[in-house]
């Protein structure tokens, strides 16, 4: 009686053991198609499309730099300022050079007048006049001369204050108030221009020949380029082709191209390293999968998949471009595929599993109860 008791008791416990173990749970997103361009990549690099060493023109000692480093300028802009007393005394001494050579130049010709009268009346001598016309011409030579000595004196005195020379942004200034400046100063401050802005990056020939068949009418300035940031999203202006090299580099065999597009809150900066992209045809139609799904081995690129039957399934594929965070794949899936996206460690080919969507998926709204019931 006893041991069937006890036989009683273990049976429970070893239908409980012989229970197989929950299917593991993994996410599943479907294959999808949608529109996408397709698009070549390139390392590129931002150039402004105006920039510029400040540079002073002569010499003197700093009064003034009225701008902030960094900020944005306008053409025009005061940005430093040199003291004007040497130069205001030079153009003071030559406008009284002036005058006394108008003055030399008023009394000559007024000989000039006195001898042709005397030589009409036949009073005075040939030689005379001509000596009276040659001085008076020495005369007005002079104050040709003095207007132009004034003139430069006046540039001088003007390049004493360095003004922006277009719209930017004023980078770090090499010089204080107060340091004596000159020609042999270099740079004081580089201006960089922000909208638009231009974005270079090298084709092989191949390259350019393929964009050129794609563009409209052999137009490459209708392609679009895009520009991918250094954290893998792409900047929200669409840029156009304006120039390409007329030369080959011979070192690599590549075409500069270059595109401008629009800057407007300056996020892009000069010389910045960015990924240009090149839309070289247009928008076709299809199918994306997670990138996240995509794995790899010796035999290339598959991914797993969930059948009617909740089997997984290990499916080899073929992928092009990237677009966004998926692949567009060009071979082994069909539209409506489920794939694991996330729980992949924990399956295996062959095995059963719970499929379930992305956490952040919305699901499906229940159906209300008929009323009439």
């Amino acid at each position: 009686m006893v041991r069937l008791l006890g036989l009683a008791l273990l049976l429970p416990g070893l239908a409980m053991a012989q229970q197989p173990p929950p299917a593991p749970a993994v996410t599943v997103v479907a294959v999808e198609s949608s529109d996408i361009t397709p698009s070549v990549s390139f390392t590129g690099r931002i150039e402004a499309v105006d920039k510029v060493d400040l540079i002073a023109r002569v010499d003197g000692f700093l009064e003034a730099r009225p701008f902030t480093e960094g900020d944005m300028v306008q053409k025009g802009d005061l940005l430093f300022a040199m003291g004007k007393g040497p130069y205001e005394a030079r153009l003071g001494e030559v406008d009284a050079a002036i005058a006394s050579a108008q003055a030399s130049f008023k009394l000559a010709q007024l000989e000039v007048d006195r001898q042709t009268v005397l030589v009409q009346r036949e009073a005075a001598a040939q030689a005379v006049l001509d000596r009276a016309i040659a001085e008076a011409d020495q005369a007005r030579a002079a104050v040709q001369s003095a207007e132009a000595t004034r003139a430069d004196a006046e540039l001088d005195l003007g390049y004493t204050d360095i003004r922006a020379p277009f719209d930017g942004r004023i980078g770090l200034a090499s010089v204080s108030v107060g340091a004596y400046v000159g020609l042999d100063s270099g740079s004081l401050a580089t201006i960089v221009s922000q909208d638009p802005i231009y974005v270079t990056f090298p084709v092989t020939q191949r390259q350019l020949l393929a964009f050129r068949e794609g563009a409209a009418g052999g137009d490459t300035s209708t392609i679009a380029v895009k520009v991918r940031l250094a954290n893998g999203t792409l900047y929200d202006q669409v840029g156009q082709i304006d120039f390409v090299d007329v030369e080959v580099d011979t070192g690599t065999d590549s075409i500069t191209v270059r595109a401008v597009l629009a800057n407007p809150d300056s996020l892009l900066i000069d010389q910045q390293l960015v990924t240009a992209v090149v839309e070289t045809a247009a928008p076709q139609t299809a199918l994306l999968v997670p990138q996240q799904a995509v794995l790899s081995d010796q035999g290339g690129r598959f991914v797993l998949l969930v059948d009617a039957d909740n089997k997984v399934e290990q499916r080899p594929i073929e992928v092009g471009q990237t677009q966004g965070a998926n692949y567009v794949v060009t071979k082994g899936l069909e539209e409506g595929d489920q794939v694991i996206t996330d729980g992949i460690q924990r399956v295996r080919p062959g095995i059963v599993v719970d499929p379930g969507p992305p956490p952040d998926a919305a699901p499906e709204p229940a159906a209300s109860p008929d009323s009439g019931n």
